[in-house]
């Protein structure tokens, strides 16, 4: 499976956050090299493991669901490895979502907005919307497993 992703960065939260209930995202990374990343995530009650391949807009995504005992296990293992943060999930238009992060624990003030899409023809025609700051999909220091090791420059 493919993940098509694209992120930037935001000055502050939008205006249409006030009416989406957050959702608290944990996440640690097991493994970390250039070209993969595996982590373990809770989420609303979630746990999962993923395993990502691959660099920059188009990357290999495999996520498998884990038991709480296993994430528990797991999750002992990404210690100084680790971001925490708020997601909202807004809608764009007929052809994408819009996640926006909140970072916290050492990240505060941090706002990433990513769309994730079907095709990489649907990503290639995606306008961002005026409220969307410079894009950083490409820009290795904002991957998430680049900000659970290391700090991006502000």
């Amino acid at each position: 499976m493919y993940e098509i992703e694209r992120k930037f960065l935001l000055d502050e939260l939008p205006a249409a956050t006030a009416d989406v209930e957050p959702t608290r995202i944990d996440q640690g990374y097991l493994a970390v090299t250039d070209d993969l990343e595996v982590r373990v995530r809770a989420r609303a009650g979630d746990h999962l493991l993923t395993v990502k391949g691959g660099r920059g807009e188009v990357r290999t995504e495999i996520t498998l669901p884990v038991s709480r005992e296993q994430f528990d296990d797991l999750w002992a293992l990404t210690e100084g490895r680790r971001i925490s943060k708020q997601r909202w999930v807004l809608p764009h238009d007929s052809q994408a979502e819009v996640e926006v992060d909140r970072f916290e624990a050492g990240l505060d003030g941090l706002l990433i907005a990513e769309v994730e899409f079907a095709s990489a023809d649907a990503s290639r025609g995606f306008t961002p919307p005026d409220w969307f700051g410079s894009e950083v999909t490409d820009d290795d220091r904002y991957r998430n497993a680049a900000l659970a090791t290391q700090r991006p420059p502000r």
